[in-house]
């Protein structure tokens, strides 16, 4: 599976939708990540940390954060003439989780973005998609452009099965989103395609 160039490829009146839900701890790069691969101006619902978060929002190594997602962000790409893809980003906060249920429903994967520095805050994420059987890909943000990690320790740091995807990143480069997101759509692909052939299988 290849993409298009979004910006130039016209959309076919019948083109069928998919949603993917963007998650992930606090300050990880989810708002980034929209922005970056949206073709479209992205929907975002940031507003400043106050002094009413203290207590409330864990800001440890996220202390230069001055915005925070109090709803969700919204953008959209276009796959192929047949495909459009509309991103959801959820808020990472614990105080948002209610949120979450929504957002995930209908959603065809999701990508759970991770720091290797505040590596526990995707695990509430990791959880909640293995939970609901929604299929999802991990992609590991290089804040730095580069990381330190080896990429099996932070599989195994995240007790991910192996057919789950895990994918050097950077949220603030197109190409390297482009990436994450194909690695999840190839990975949903495999499982419906399984799916198929095991319904085929005779009793």
């Amino acid at each position: 599976m290849a993409f298009e160039d979004s910006d130039l490829t016209a959309v076919s009146p019948d083109a069928a939708t998919a949603k993917i839900l963007i998650a992930g701890g606090f300050g990880v790069g989810k708002t980034t990540l929209v922005g970056t691969i949206s073709e479209t101006e992205p929907l975002r619902t940031e507003e400043l940390i106050t002094e009413a978060s203290v207590g409330v929002d864990d800001l440890a190594g996220v202390e230069r954060k001055t915005t925070t997602t109090v709803a969700m962000d919204f953008g959209r790409i276009t796959l192929s003439p047949a495909l459009v893809v509309y991103l959801f980003g959820a808020p990472g906060q614990d105080r948002f989780w209610f949120m979450w249920d929504d957002l995930s429903r209908g959603a065809l994967g999701a990508v759970v973005l991770a720091d290797t520095r505040r590596l526990d805050s995707c695990f509430p994420s990791v959880d909640f998609f293995e939970h609901r059987g929604i299929p999802f890909a991990v992609g590991v943000n290089c804040f730095d452009g580069y990381c330190d990690e080896d990429p099996e320790d932070i599989r195994a740091a995240l007790d991910l099965p192996p057919e789950v995807p895990l994918v050097l990143c950077d949220a603030r480069d197109r190409e390297s989103v482009k990436r994450v997101l194909l690695a999840l759509l190839e990975h949903v692909m495999r499982g419906l395609a399984a799916e198929a052939s095991a319904d085929r299988q005779p009793v």
